[in-house]
């Protein structure tokens, strides 16, 4: 959308280039648009005139500062990729800015999103030679489009592809037909791109170009609009022809919403958004608010001129893209909340079985005990797992039956209730579980060995995906159910004689656990509500360890574990979704990757309060980068 901005000159300066911040599960971002994308293509005549700034380069939005002011020493702000950019820790450095390397200091980098683009010029920076061209006044550079440089495309890149305005403004787009047309030419560059093995392509759609400042001002609010709506028809019916995973955003709801709550979002309420810019091209600058305004404040309203938005918009904006690529970080964990819930349920079975090792009941006999406990899963963030903690207080009740000499058998019944809170905005994601075990245990001298079975039904309430849409803060929020079932076994052998104090030896053990959690569509309908499907997952773990057990005088008892457990089912974990508001589109993201190995060590300590009673105490640790803790207390007799 160049074409509104007056032309500008070179100047010293250099191009836009992010902070790394986070940790992403995608190798590079690769931006192909027009001026809602360009992150510094063309040199700045208005700002700082020396070069080696990370946040120079001429840049569609409002300056840095309160007040426009050329030659103040005032950069552009970053533009939503710039910002996306920076949240996903990677960079969005110009492709082809037409001051060199040389004199900026940057290399040339993977946006591609050049001011003044049509959609074929888009097309033309994805596939021709020659196809990305930056040109102003005498200057001009161009660069081969991205596939002839890269013809197979890295499948861990994320691609951001947006376009259209520009061919309304030019009068590409007239009618629903010449709008067929000029969506084709995007959706070519994106059909190019999944044939060079692209996995993730982001699409946006065009936002109403008629309910702009310039829209108002030059009276072609409606024909822009229905130019608008007709483009987006068009890119969503062929989006949906060619298939594959696009990523297809909804910018014009978005903006819809924050024009209908503007205090929540910072904007004056007061103001007629859409038909005041803050500096006056091609719009009518505000009175009050407007770079020469009696108060001048680009916070304050949506657009910077007649068709760009301000810095408060781009933050929305990249903030919107981030939350929708973050929600699988954060779902994807749904079954991993079932996993934690029956491993904490079989630590507390394995600690009633170690602690009662050669101390059994007569021979058809029963015994039953009951444990409170408390669990804190703590996640650190890299690559797609985020950041967050929770707790889950439980209750265990068990009962075994001595069916022979050398047979123990019973069942344990669990009842969790679980919390995770997780990301910069503390989403929020409640869980209850109900677990059935039953068990059998054989030991005979030296020689031990456990198996049980297990199955249980996981309600998933309050599930509150929340996350920023630049100063407001948004809860996303839905419901459902699961289903997890497991089948564990272990067995180890005492090194020393079965009548000494001390038994002490290793083992092995192998554990399978399958989860179902049912597929939601959060609940408001809104741009940035999301329907997830189906998950089911796998966990095969294979763990080898030791055990110890000392019986400290004739009534209290130690036991302890150290183990190593290895991951099979390490792979990570893809969810499928798609936004609520555009139910055409369905696609595939990068969820929680578990880790494939950690070490587990617990500590028991027993102590018999009187005949056939006992009080039991018990810690148990599993982790890595992510870990996993709990304590129990339990009180078990005899019958």
């Amino acid at each position: 959308m160049r074409g509104f901005l007056k032309p500008l000159a070179a100047a010293l300066v250099m191009a836009a280039s992010p902070a790394l911040t986070q940790a992403s599960p995608y190798s590079q971002f690769v931006i192909f648009g027009d001026s809602l994308s360009d992150s510094g293509q063309f040199p700045d005549i208005g700002g700082p005139l020396l070069g080696g700034n990370p946040l120079g380069g001429l840049r569609f939005t409002n300056r840095t500062g309160p007040t426009y002011q050329a030659g103040n020493g005032e950069y552009y702000d970053q533009v939503s990729t710039q910002l996306l950019a920076s949240r996903l820790g990677l960079s969005a450095l110009p492709s082809t800015p037409l001051l060199p390397a040389l004199l900026t200091g940057n290399p040339d980098g993977t946006n591609y999103a050049v001011g003044g683009y049509r959609t074929d010029q888009i097309l033309d920076s994805i596939v021709a030679a020659d196809g990305s061209v930056v040109s102003v006044g005498p200057l001009s550079r161009s660069r081969d489009g991205y596939l002839v440089d890269m013809p197979r495309a890295d499948p861990d890149t994320l691609f951001y592809v947006n376009g259209g305005g520009n061919d309304i403004f030019q009068d590409r787009n007239s009618d629903p037909a010449s709008a067929a047309l000029v969506a084709g030419d995007l959706v070519a560059g994106v059909a190019a791109l999944q044939a060079a093995g692209a996995r993730y392509i982001i699409v946006s759609d065009l936002p109403d170009v008629g309910a702009t400042p310039s829209g108002f001002a030059s009276g072609a609010r409606p024909l822009w609009s229905a130019r608008t709506e007709w483009f987006n028809t068009a890119l969503d019916e062929q989006l949906a022809a060619l298939g594959g995973n696009v990523i297809r955003l909804n910018f014009r709801a978005l903006l819809g919403e924050v024009q209908g709550d503007l205090a929540t979002f910072g904007f004056d309420p007061g103001v007629a958004q859409t038909d005041y810019c803050f500096v006056a091209d091609n719009c009518i600058e505000h009175p009050v608010y407007g770079a020469s305004g009696a108060a001048p404040d680009p916070s304050r309203l949506m657009f910077n001129d007649g068709v760009h938005p301000t810095s408060a918009v781009q933050d929305i904006s990249a903030d919107y893209i981030y939350a929708l690529l973050s929600a699988p970080w954060e779902v994807s964990l749904l079954p991993e909340m079932g996993f934690s819930s029956l491993r904490g349920h079989l630590r507390q079975l394995d600690n009633e079985l170690a602690m009662r090792r050669g101390d059994w009941q007569p021979v058809g006999g029963w015994s039953a005990s009951v444990q409170g406990g408390y669990r804190r899963p703590d996640f650190d963030a890299s690559g797609s797992n985020p950041t967050g903690d929770g707790r889950s207080l439980t209750l265990d009740i068990t009962a075994s039956n001595r069916i022979a000499e050398h047979w123990l058998a019973g069942v344990s019944l669990g009842l969790g209730d679980n919390r995770l809170e997780l990301g910069s905005d503390d989403s929020r994601y409640d869980m209850r579980s109900l677990l059935a075990t039953g068990f059998a245990r054989y030991e005979r001298e030296r020689l031990f060995a456990q198996f049980s079975l297990s199955a249980g039904r996981l309600e998933y309430e309050d599930l509150e995906r929340t996350f920023a849409l630049g100063i407001a803060q948004r809860s996303e929020k839905g419901d459902t159910d699961g289903w997890i079932w497991g089948a564990s076994a272990k067995t180890g052998f005492n090194l020393f004689q079965p009548d000494e104090r001390l038994a002490a030896g290793p083992f092995v053990g192998v554990d399978y656990q399958r989860v179902e959690v049912d597929g939601y569509a959060e609940e408001s309908g809104r741009s940035t509500a999301i329907a997830f499907d189906d998950q089911v997952q796998r966990s095969l773990r294979l763990s080898a360890g030791l055990f110890l057990d000392y019986r400290i005088g004739d009534s209290t008892r130690l036991t302890g574990e150290v183990a190593r457990e290895s991951e099979r089912k390490d792979d990570t974990r893809d969810l499928r979704m798609g936004l609520t508001s555009v139910p055409s589109n369905r696609f595939t993201l990068a969820g929680y990757a578990p880790p494939s190995g950690q070490t587990r060590f617990g500590l028991g300590l027993a102590h018999s309060l009187a005949d056939n009673l006992s009080l039991r105490i018990n810690y148990d640790y599993r982790g890595n980068d992510d870990y996993e803790q709990g304590v129990g207390v339990a009180l078990a007799w005899d019958l």
